[in-house]
């Protein structure tokens, strides 16, 4: 882990155009709140070429031409989301991946303005072949973490990202965290189906035994998990309930469905048509319980401001704003929307 120690002047940022984006689902006799955010970052490789990963391509020499500039650059785009997404606040917690090691992490918070928050880090290299990483920054001021650990996704010869697990104490309530980033469906999504079964099916071993033991147990999963709400790696599989009315401990339902997460589709787009991959679940003792931490319903925010979205010239409308298009830069932020939502606490 990396502890942020130093403070640097802050850099002039347009705070009301960044804040006007963020809707706030807060109740209105309850201040307090933590805030958690998952993004995926869209290939957030440094310059150096990796010998035991395949990263040829981000290199200043590789097909991206990924220079030390446009690598500075990506690293203001993401704290510029960052602190947007944060609102008057940094958020508490930020699931990350695409991230190929612990090195851009470090640079992200001690290069740019997050710096003056107390943020830590958590990370570990997975068997991804092209060693994109799953990893999490959380502010030590408010969250205190008791345990980390990667858990291994099955399948001899699936190559993917481990699931990050982190037990943490926020306000006085012990949380479980998973970050994910299940295997994408590059090659087809009926053909690679079965690896996000594995993945789902490894999140729903410790998610029961968690439950089993505790069934009021507090447990927030974030993740770029390449399937929607209603796929059965999601519904059947890990049994993450969509029916948000009636919560009851003992079970996981998707927040990501709620009519009132804003007013996008998804979180990214592809040949015209969104997708909503990035998603929050959640255990129903957060949303039911009578004291302590809790989180609302209808709390999922997928967060579009207009500087994260480019107009969609093929295919009408908007789309997230990307890194590149193909092959060609275009210095934009990555082809995925961050997701948010807030956790409050109830002390009767």
């Amino acid at each position: 882990m990396a502890e942020i120690v130093h403070v640097l002047p802050a850099i002039l940022i347009p705070f009301i155009l960044l804040m006007s984006h963020v809707t706030n689902p807060e109740p209105p006799d309850n201040p307090l709140r933590y805030r958690i955010m998952f993004y995926n970052t869209e290939n957030l490789f440094d310059t150096r070429d990796d010998s035991l990963t395949d990263d040829n391509e981000f290199t200043p020499q590789g097909a991206m031409h990924w220079t030390y500039n446009r690598y500075n650059a990506k690293l203001i785009s993401l704290f510029k989301t960052i602190i947007a997404v944060g609102g008057w606040q940094p958020p508490d917690v930020i699931g990350l991946c695409e991230v190929e090691n612990e090195f851009v992490l470090s640079d992200l918070l001690n290069k740019t303005p997050l710096l003056k928050y107390p943020y830590r880090i958590i990370h570990a290299n997975s068997p991804d072949r092209r060693g994109i990483d799953v990893a999490a920054v959380y502010n030590s001021k408010t969250v205190r973490v008791l345990r980390t650990a990667y858990l291994k996704v099955g399948k001899a010869d699936l190559f993917t990202r481990d699931i990050l697990y982190f037990k943490a104490v926020i306000s006085r309530d012990t949380c479980h965290f998973f970050m994910n980033h299940w295997p994408s469906r590059s090659s087809g999504q009926l053909r690679t189906e079965s690896n996000r079964f594995s993945a789902a099916s490894r999140l729903s071993q410790i998610t029961d035994s968690l439950l089993s033991l505790k069934t009021n147990a507090r447990i927030i999963i974030m993740g770029d998990l390449n399937d929607e709400p209603e796929d059965p790696s999601i519904m059947e599989i890990l049994k993450a309930k969509t029916e948000l009315s009636k919560p009851g401990s003992g079970s996981l339902y998707n927040l990501s469905v709620a009519p009132d997460r804003g007013p996008y589709l998804g979180t990214i787009k592809f040949r015209g048509n969104w997708s909503l991959f990035d998603q929050i679940i959640v255990s129903g003792s957060l949303m039911a319980g009578r004291r302590g931490l809790y989180i609302m319903p209808d709390g999922y925010r997928i967060f579009g401001a207009s500087f994260l979205l480019s107009e969609d010239k093929k295919y009408n409308g908007f789309q997230p704003f990307r890194t590149y298009n193909g092959y060609k830069y275009q210095g934009g932020f990555s082809d995925h929307l961050p997701v948010y939502a807030d956790l409050y606490v109830r002390d009767n």
